[in-house]
């Protein structure tokens, strides 16, 4: 008797912000792979890790906006790449796969999977995993092979039908892995939304000499809507209490 393939049923229904496998089957972004032009004293028109809008496509060439700087360029198309779900990158290698992940904005459980350099047949997974402040040698990859019923598995011991359910599994526990998963690999767009936002404004109260407030600023009953009192209502009452509770109700100030 043959092995059956086993199905790890999982309770995660979604990885955090993965997008539902139905709805975006046949949906993809392009990704830079470099800082472009690398050379020069002139600004850079793309950078690594950005999300790009194609505005023509010649096959070996294609004509890119970046999200960030908005300026267009016409580069190679192998200095992209295809990325589906969030998280499958086409046309990546495992140097360019490191160097996305160890961006400053992913931290541990970061991922992204990729066809194998090294077997053309297989998927790789890697992993941001931060071991250190210098955060070095901390990207883990792992070989995803497939059954002849096109099932893949990391382990040989525990197959899934698919990718995104091996995603679902290795996100609830990481089961051998050097961590779990937690978000797809960061990919940088517009930050136009967050320049926009509001800074908040610290408000200071000037600094209060004790021996100058009154027994009657402290215990004043109500404060209307013109009294700029030093004396915050919270801190009234606090004194209020510690004063009952060690003096009873003798509101003397003098020490």
């Amino acid at each position: 008797m043959g092995t059956c393939p086993i199905r790890h049923q999982s309770n995660l229904s979604v990885l955090e912000n993965t997008p539902d496998p139905a709805s975006d089957l046949h949906e993809s972004s392009i990704v830079s792979l470099y800082n472009y032009p690398s050379f020069g004293d002139t600004g850079l028109t793309m950078y690594l890790g950005e999300r790009l809008t194609i505005i023509s496509d010649d096959g070996d060439f294609m004509m890119v906006k970046s999200s960030i700087t908005g300026r267009e360029s016409y580069i190679p198309t192998n200095y992209t790449a295809k990325v589906t779900h969030g998280w499958l990158f086409t046309g990546i290698s495992r140097y360019k796969a490191e160097e996305l992940l160890m961006q400053p904005n992913n931290q541990t459980g970061a991922f992204l999977i990729r066809e194998s350099t090294t077997n053309r047949d297989c998927y790789s997974m890697s992993v941001l995993r931060r071991t250190n402040p210098s955060y070095l040698d901390c990207v883990k990859h792992y070989r995803i092979s497939h059954l002849p019923n096109r099932w893949v598995y990391i382990s040989a011991g525990l197959t899934f039908p698919s990718l995104h359910e091996l995603v679902e599994h290795y996100s609830a526990t990481p089961d051998g892995l050097c961590c779990r998963l937690t978000v797809p690999c960061f990919i940088q767009d517009s930050d136009i939304t967050r320049e926009a936002r509001p800074v908040p404004t610290a408000i200071r109260r000037p600094t209060m000499n004790w021996k100058d407030i009154s027994s009657s600023v402290i215990f004043r009953r109500k404060r209307t809507e013109s009294d700029n009192s030093l004396v915050s209502e919270g801190l009234r009452e606090a004194i209020s209490s510690y004063l009952q509770m060690t003096e009873g109700n003798n509101h003397n100030w003098d020490t």
